[in-house]
């Protein structure tokens, strides 16, 4: 066990009188240079500064986080609990990991549970170890023999409806 006389000594205790040192010799602050994107990866996204990373949030294994809500958010990598609402670019959720609440995402990966609202505005993949439950709203859906799904399931409407041909007016 600790001792707190080891860790916290009293300053006029046991310490060398201080002399006044020459002054060390100024260096420069390093210069802060932003991670260049793979030559691969698309121009900064609307809304985004260029030459920011991917913003990640991992709620660790034994991690139980309730009552929040998560905005600004890249990925959201689940492999413990919790309860939140959610928008954000991607979820993912792994084979112990649970999210109960709202998400709204582009794209979700479950290996794990999912129980509350789910709107997936891109493609929602389920996979033989995931379980989703609840109002389920997506635009593509890919769903692994074994998975479980429950509750009341839609498909979002296209933004790419066709248009109706334009009649001259007086027509």
């Amino acid at each position: 066990m600790l001792q707190k006389e080891g860790l916290f000594r009293r300053r006029d205790e046991s310490l060398p009188a201080r002399t006044p040192a020459a002054p060390a010799p100024q260096a420069s602050a390093p210069e802060r240079v932003a991670p260049s994107a793979p030559a691969s990866a698309p121009h900064a996204e609307a809304g985004k500064p260029a030459g920011k990373g991917e913003a990640k949030l991992i709620v660790g294994p034994d991690i139980k986080m309730k009552g929040v809500e998560i905005t600004d958010c890249d990925t959201l990598a689940v492999e413990g609990r919790i309860e939140a609402t959610l928008d954000a670019r991607v979820l993912q959720i792994a084979p112990q990991g649970i999210f109960s609440g709202t998400v709204a995402v582009d794209n979700a990966e479950i290996h794990g549970r999912l129980e509350g609202e789910l709107t997936v505005r891109k493609q929602l993949v389920i996979h033989a170890t995931g379980k989703v439950s609840g109002k389920i709203r997506y635009a593509k859906i890919k769903v692994e023999e074994g998975a479980e799904i429950a509750g009341e399931i839609s498909m979002l409407e296209s933004n790419a409806a066709p248009l109706r041909a334009a009649r001259p007016l007086g027509a």
